[in-house]
């Protein structure tokens, strides 16, 4: 998954966390600053973590790092499903969406290395 031309999920994430951080101000206009800060939190770092691991030092720290970033999914999951639960937040549907169609992308790549690991 090193820089090439084009990158399908390290695109994803940067237009995610775009999209999170204009969610997030919209939470932060309605006063929901708590939420704001965690989801705000595991949503940028996801792309962060993907985009740290272009620089990984060998096969396992890549892995590793794409570990982390599929963490901070599970956790920007969970902070997007009590937005979607609790009254009077603003709709969060095509965030989810958009979620996991980058966990999808993202455990295909984890599965693949791995399974090229076994085939090394």
């Amino acid at each position: 998954m090193k820089y090439s031309e084009r990158n399908i999920i390290l695109e994803k994430s940067i237009q995610f966390s775009l999209d999170i951080i204009k969610y997030v101000e919209l939470l932060e206009q309605n006063k929901k600053y708590v939420i704001a800060n965690q989801l705000l939190k595991s949503g940028t770092s996801i792309g962060a973590n993907l985009h740290e691991a272009q620089q990984s030092e060998s096969k396992k720290d890549f892995i590793h790092k794409l570990k982390i970033a599929s963490k901070e999914i599970e956790e920007t999951k969970y902070w997007l499903m009590l937005c979607e639960r609790a009254e009077q937040y603003p709709n969060c549907v095509k965030l989810q969406e958009d979620l996991v169609e980058i966990s999808k992308i993202l455990n295909k790549i984890i599965s693949t290395i791995k399974l090229n690991s076994v085939n090394d």
